[in-house]
């Protein structure tokens, strides 16, 4: 008998005993410790039951004890039916829904797959490790191209251009430098300055030098406008050629707001801001530009403050 028969004709007899103790409250729960009476209540049970017979000699060889065989079907059939199934197959089926799965014992990993795991384990640690090592503080400061000199500007921004992501923006400290934390090699950054050209740097960082320059070059179209803001100047005409001549002739022109008044943004087209800045009486006086961008050689759009305003 193989070991699957072994277990469901011991789940048969468990279901034996669950249907004689209906009418047998007292009766042994374990079916190999029935005899004599036991076995004759049985008897009885199971002609009333099914209108079946079996000899007490029977119940001894296959009850009583393990065989080494399973009953005839005819006899698995009724032994079903007294525990409330249909036949045997009935039984089986039902039963072998329930069994659990035994758990099936994983092989052993062979030593090969365990030393290239372990391998792989060590070469991604190395790779953390080393990306920290690598991960470096860089201040980049800023001077003019043409004087040399050292660009003290807290409003300096650069925008770090990043592979596959949005550029990340940076902020110049109070002496016009940017820090940057970073573990690559090259950078590429886009650099705007007030009265400066912007720049689209790149650069190979060294490890063992973390302070790198950069030269900006003057916008001198934003410096001249800055001058007529803040000189008396009596050739008005000659002013307005000159704004003329730098602004495109759709140039827009922002004016960004006035904290101490509350005054909102305001627009200006070229012709408004050119008016605006030739007439000494219209407040346009002593603006700081912001940032200029160009259109084929000519202004196409401007941000600037009032002076006064930062005060």
């Amino acid at each position: 008998m193989h070991q699957e028969e072994k277990i469901l004709l011991s789940l048969l007899k468990k279901e034996i005993v669950t249907t004689m103790m209906r009418s047998y409250p007292s009766i042994d729960p374990e079916i190999a410790k029935w005899k004599g009476q036991e076995i004759t209540d049985f008897q009885e049970d199971l002609r009333v039951r099914v209108n079946g017979q079996l000899s007490e000699k029977w119940f001894y060889n296959h009850m009583k004890s393990a065989g080494e065989s399973l009953p005839r079907i005819d006899v698995l059939n009724l032994l079903s039916q007294y525990a409330g199934y249909s036949n045997w197959k009935d039984f089986r089926h039902k039963k072998m829904g329930m069994r659990p799965v035994p758990e099936r014992q994983g092989k052993p990993v062979p030593l090969l797959i365990r030393i290239v795991l372990l391998l792989i384990s060590v070469m991604t640690l190395l790779f953390i490790i080393m990306r920290m090592i690598n991960t470096q503080n860089y201040r980049f400061s800023f001077i003019d191209t043409d004087t040399g000199e050292h660009i003290f500007d807290n409003n300096l921004r650069v925008e770090m251009l990043m592979e596959n992501e949005s550029p990340v923006a940076y902020l110049s400290d109070e002496k016009g430098n940017i820090n940057i934390r970073t573990n690559k090699s090259h950078v590429s950054m886009v650099v705007k300055a007030p009265y400066y050209i912007t720049d689209t740097i790149t650069r190979t960082l060294r490890k063992f030098n973390h302070d790198e320059q950069i030269s900006l070059k003057a916008d001198y179209y934003a410096l001249m406008i800055s001058y007529f803001s803040e000189s008396d100047v009596n050739s008005w005409e000659k002013r307005r050629e000159q704004l003329s001549g730098i602004l495109s002739e759709d140039a827009i022109i922002y004016q960004f707001p006035d904290k101490s008044t509350g005054n909102g943004l305001a627009l200006y087209n070229k012709q408004e801001f050119i008016d605006k800045l030739t007439m000494p009486s219209s407040g346009l006086q002593k603006i700081e530009i912001l940032d200029c961008r160009y259109v084929d050689g000519k202004i196409s759009i401007i941000r600037f403050r009032i002076k006064g305003d930062m005060e």
